[in-house]
């Protein structure tokens, strides 16, 4: 299942540098002619897909880019120097559509892919271009044009880095509302969440990964029982899987048990999904006492007999989750870097 990320930006290319009216004026040259030189092309706006980008995130902290104007020209014939193009980078996957008439621009499908958004403005025309035979002495120059302004709307379809697995009131509602701007339903009942909440997790500049909050499995949703089977097909899309686990259930109910279900129902749906990349974490520890909350971590590990990172959080105060993030984040890196290499690898047979 695919999601859709959108970032709404505006972007102007750089005016055109003004040509000048100018004429030579030196020492022992009476009769200098016209020597007004041209200005600078203005700086164009173009997108560049990046792979190493994984959402739009970015784009809701800064929507307005513009790129350098060109230079008047000068005398002796001095052409203005042009501005700067401007580039930006998105990631792979995105498509480009003007917001004003609803046109689509582009679609940025490969890593390095450019796109131009936004044409800089022409130079202006120093008076030295109107020198002809019947008018030796010009005294008109024309001025740049303007860069074109745009309002785009960037559209991402994007699959889930990171999907969060358990029961229904598990948690996974609450880390997502706590580690990023989706604001899930929460609330104390089962199936809180009907549809899965996208979550964009933005840990520093230019890197962010996508969290999806999946509707709570239940027993028997390997065979079709509840919303589960949709959703675990999604699941088998993620890089990391995170095995969310009640460890104080305000039904009383036994985690242990609720750890153990949820094992053998991705067993049931899938193999190849029961040994993708999965960290248990326990939520809800800031509930137990000090003097019991290692007695029921280790009771849940032995139960299911769990080898992997584990982690103990409080979805709801934030206790533990900065450095799930940080590690997911790296984890998610080093994911895609290694799926770089292995398409690298298939291209090189393939030649």
């Amino acid at each position: 299942m695919k999601f859709v990320d959108e970032a709404l930006i505006q972007v102007e290319a750089g005016k055109g540098g003004n040509g000048i009216v100018s004429f030579r004026r030196e020492k022992y040259i009476p009769k200098g002619g016209p020597d007004g030189g041209d200005g600078g092309d203005g700086g164009s706006v173009w997108l560049i897909a990046d792979v190493n980008l994984n959402t739009l995130v970015d784009f809701r902290y800064e929507r307005i880019f513009k790129a350098e104007n060109g230079e008047n020209g000068q005398g002796r014939q001095k052409t203005g120097k042009s501005g700067v193009d401007l580039e930006i980078r998105v990631p792979v996957g995105t498509a480009v559509i003007d917001d004003d008439t609803g046109e689509m621009i582009g679609d940025l499908t490969e890593d390095g892919q450019k796109l131009l958004v936004a044409q800089g403005g022409f130079h202006g025309l120093g008076n030295t271009r109107f020198k002809s035979s019947t008018n030796r002495a010009p005294r008109q120059s024309t001025k740049g044009s303007e860069g074109e302004f745009r309002e785009l709307l960037l559209e991402m379809k994007v699959l889930a880095d990171v999907g969060l697995l358990g029961f229904p009131n598990a948690g996974k509602s609450s880390l997502i509302r706590q580690v990023s701007a989706a604001k899930p339903k929460v609330a104390n009942y089962p199936f809180t969440t009907l549809y899965p909440n996208l979550g964009v997790v933005r840990v520093s500049e230019g890197e962010s990964f996508v969290m999806a909050d999946i509707p709570g499995v239940i027993e028997g949703a390997a065979e079709g029982a509840g919303l589960g089977i949709q959703f675990l097909k999604h699941l088998s899309r993620t890089h990391l899987l995170l095995h969310i686990v009640d460890i104080l259930p305000f039904d009383e109910s036994d985690p242990t048990e609720a750890a153990q279900k949820i094992i053998e129902e991705l067993g049931r749906f899938s193999e190849e999904l029961l040994e993708k990349p999965r960290w248990l974490v326990l939520n809800k520890v800031d509930l137990v006492q000090d003097d019991s909350l290692q007695e029921r971590i280790d009771a849940i590990v032995n139960a299911i007999q769990w080898e992997g990172p584990i982690y103990t959080i409080s979805a709801v105060n934030g206790d533990g989750t900065q450095q799930l993030v940080y590690d997911i984040m790296e984890h998610v890196k080093s994911s895609t870097r290694d799926e770089v290499e292995e398409d690298e690898d298939d291209d090189d047979i393939d030649g």
